[in-house]
C-alpha cells in the first residue's frame, strides 16, 4: 500500500507541485502535460502479461528505455518541447522509485 501511494503520487500529487511552482500561468497546461506523460505507459500492451506488478518498466518496455530517455533528454533543448521532456523524464524517474521500492514493498 506504501507503495502505491508514493507511486501514484509522484504521477497525480509531485506534477500539480511542479506546476504551481513553475507554472507562470500555465498551471493548467503544465500539469495537463505531466497527466498526458502517462501515455507512454501505452507500451505495456506489447507486454505479456500486460500487467505485472512485480515488473520493472524500466528498460522492459520501448518507450521506459534508454534511446527513449535520450529522445526525452534531447527534448530539455528546444523550448517548445521543454515542458513535455521534463514530464516524460519525471515518469521515468517515478517509475524507477517504484523499481527501487519493489524490492522492499510488495
Amino acid at each position: 500500500m506504501i507503495r502505491f501511494f508514493i507511486h501514484y503520487g509522484m504521477h497525480f500529487v509531485v506534477p500539480a507541485g511542479f506546476a504551481l511552482w513553475w507554472g507562470r500561468g500555465e498551471v493548467k497546461r503544465i500539469y495537463l502535460l505531466f497527466l498526458l506523460s502517462m501515455l507512454i505507459d501505452l507500451d505495456h500492451l506489447l507486454a505479456n502479461p500486460i500487467y505485472d506488478p512485480n515488473r520493472c518498466s524500466l528498460g522492459y518496455h520501448p518507450l521506459h528505455s534508454i534511446p527513449a530517455a535520450i529522445v526525452y533528454l534531447i527534448m530539455l533543448g528546444f523550448p517548445r518541447l521543454r515542458w513535455w521532456g521534463i514530464a516524460l523524464i519525471f515518469h521515468l524517474i517515478t517509475d524507477g522509485v517504484d523499481c527501487a521500492l519493489s524490492k522492499y514493498f510488495t
